[in-house]
């Protein structure tokens, strides 16, 4: 462990039983762990579903962590979470309870068998955009704003589906 925290960026979703919730408690966890602390979470999104595989619109959220955990240990940490939260693997894209994906780590780019930073896809993602221009639209990642990027971005059909970011605090 480190004596410095590093802030990341998450992005959140799900698009079977009940995604919010799964949501709320994968945000709880990783609250109430003492290597990382949530500053920041996006409303909820209503999102058309992205991918090969027909399936149900998803409700996706970004936020933003405060961690003393490397990056590599964080998105373990995330799958265990995922694991927890009942999250099975077994298509690419497919529907899902909970998908948890470290977007950034500070400003790092590095790319590992576990783990790539910047999240190699999320520029071309409205149902990421969208949410993590909420709460870090300064961020730089790959040279331009994440409210950049969301401005280029296909956000059609991406909704609020929350007041705010503090729907995950039931």
């Amino acid at each position: 462990m480190s004596n410095e925290r590093g802030r990341a960026a998450l992005g959140l979703g799900g698009n079977l039983g009940e995604p919010a919730l799964a949501m709320a408690s994968a945000l709880s966890l990783l609250d109430g762990d003492p290597e990382t602390t949530v500053v920041a979470v996006s409303r909820l999104f209503r999102t058309p579903p992205w991918g090969p595989v027909p399936q149900p619109p998803f409700i996706n959220c970004c936020a933003l962590i405060e961690t003393e955990r490397a990056p590599e240990a964080l998105m373990r940490f995330c799958l265990d979470i995922e694991k927890r939260l009942k999250r099975v693997r077994d298509q690419r894209w497919g529907p899902r309870l909970i998908d948890i994906d470290i977007l950034t780590f500070g400003d790092l780019s590095r790319e590992s068998a576990l783990l790539t930073l910047p999240h190699p896809r999320m520029t071309e993602r409205g149902f990421v955009l969208v949410p993590l221009a909420e709460i870090a639209p300064e961020q730089l990642v790959g040279g331009r704003t994440v409210a950049e990027w969301r401005a280029m971005a296909d956000t059609a059909d991406i909704d609020p589906v929350s007041e705010d970011g503090s729907w995950w605090k039931v």
